[in-house]
């Protein structure tokens, strides 16, 4: 079980636990705060942090244990992730109270250009998202904040998924779950971080399997897979997709893409 579900998912799965989503976490005035600034300091500060590291990555190709270390620490604390199927997408938003689509704080921080593919759920009508500032992406409050019924967003994602984007989930200050993004690797922050070894999120609750016997050895699951955790291996003379267990991150985007249905996904051992 991880430390999450121990420690904040009452024995569940952490990110289904509707406590984790209530207003009385909202409440709280150091998770306001925290809100207010979230774009400008969390987003703008760690973008600065990600660059430098990755320059320092690129001359090493490894971190020492003292810088990555304290940032996951602040992490958990602050701003974590996971990764989560739209399964888990489906059933989250599905009981919502309220939905709505923003802008990725990501992208604009990297590329100043607005894609909107983050989205923020309340399982109270009193949602906690209108203490975020949007002018930060020069819009007006009610432009930057698309309200959205959950089956609308819902459609939205699986579209974003056939697109390539990793479905995650994160903490605004932890246990409280503010925001449900979908993720490219060369955008995402989060992923950025993975990139250079600092597991600013959980691997999924699922992984991939493959069914060998349906298996036709194209290569399109390993095309897709952001985490290189696909390869290819000969099995009695045929090509057959191959999964690194300890590798996959539990996303689901090459059960997607199998012309075959060869992939599916299981409960993590």
């Amino acid at each position: 079980m991880c430390e999450f579900c121990s420690e904040h998912g009452d024995g569940k799965v952490w990110f289904k636990n509707a406590a984790n989503y209530s207003k009385d976490l909202v409440s709280d005035l150091a998770r306001r705060e925290y809100i207010n600034n979230f774009f400008t300091t969390t987003m703008e500060q760690g973008a600065v942090t990600i660059g430098r590291l990755e320059t320092l990555y690129g001359k090493k190709n490894r971190l020492p244990d003292r810088i990555v270390q304290p940032m996951i620490a602040k992490a958990k604390e602050e701003h974590f992730g996971q990764v989560v199927t739209i399964e888990d997408i489906r059933e989250l938003v599905g009981k919502a109270a309220t939905v709505v689509r923003l802008p990725c704080a990501c992208r604009w921080v990297s590329q100043r250009t607005e894609n909107r593919c983050c989205y923020s759920v309340s399982y109270s009508p009193d949602a906690w998202y209108k203490d975020l500032d949007m002018g930060y992406f020069g819009l007006a409050q009610d432009q930057g904040l698309e309200s959205l019924t959950p089956d609308q967003a819902i459609k939205q994602m699986e579209k974003l998924e056939q697109d390539g984007a990793v479905h995650t989930i994160w903490t605004m200050l932890t246990p409280f779950i503010g925001a449900i993004c979908n993720c490219q690797p060369t955008d995402c922050l989060g992923l950025r971080t993975m990139a250079i070894d600092v597991e600013t999120m959980f691997r999924g609750e699922k992984q991939a399997v493959v069914n060998e016997e349906e298996c036709i050895g194209c290569g399109s699951c390993e095309d897709a897979c952001h985490f290189g955790a696909i390869s290819s291996i000969s099995v009695s003379g045929e090509d057959k997709a191959h999964i690194h267990g300890s590798a996959c991150f539990g996303c689901g985007l090459c059960r997607t893409v199998c012309p075959s249905d060869a992939l599916s996904m299981v409960t993590r051992s």
